[in-house]
């Protein structure tokens, strides 16, 4: 079961050197180019990481999934953007799981905006929004073991290991181990 309407998250969160606003169908072209930009960096951890996700019509259909899925309640996709001058860094989404009560995030970061510290921001932003919605007892980020960079943004936000899972290899980077990194609502 979705969120109800009034649990849908702020369509923007400021979180200091960025803002995460709700995608839009005009932010496909500069998503398609930071893909472009980014395929060797994405490809190893991102199985949509192709030439083809790297075309503006491709992220048309995507937003176009997104703001469906945002109606529905089923997950929230917003656009990274840097907070001065409204640069695209990446995005990174709120994806509902487990009838509402968990939510997953999943990000990723365009290559040259790498290791400025985007991602680690942007993942906090998004834990206190979904850690805020009514019903929402805890927070993941999945990452395969071998992601040694999504695992230290977990950790640094004060994300626990709660499992590690066999799984399938999806990307060529991937070992095949997911850990699942978890997150609880701090009781009040």
């Amino acid at each position: 079961m979705p969120p109800t309407p009034a649990a849908v998250p702020p369509e923007r969160v400021d979180a200091g050197r960025i803002i995460l606003r709700r995608v839009r169908a005009s932010d496909a072209s500069a998503i398609a180019a930071a893909v472009s930009a980014s395929l060797d960096h994405l490809r190893p951890w991102m199985p949509w990481a192709t030439s083809e996700a790297a075309e503006r019509g491709n992220q048309l259909g995507r937003v176009a999934e997104a703001d469906h899925n945002w109606e529905s309640g089923l997950g929230y996709v917003y656009s990274v953007l840097t907070a001065d001058h409204g640069t695209l860094v990446g995005e990174i989404a709120l994806h509902m799981r487990d009838s509402g009560h968990s939510a997953e995030i999943g990000y990723w970061i365009a290559a040259g905006q790498a290791g400025r510290g985007y991602a680690t921001l942007a993942a906090e932003a998004m834990t206190s929004v979904g850690l805020a919605l009514p019903g929402v007892t805890k927070v993941e980020i999945h990452c395969d073991a071998a992601n040694t960079a999504s695992a230290a943004v977990a950790r640094k936000l004060g994300y626990r290991l709660d499992r590690i899972e066999e799984r399938h290899a999806e990307a060529p980077g991937e070992s095949g181990q997911l850990m699942v990194w978890l997150r609880d609502r701090q009781p009040c």
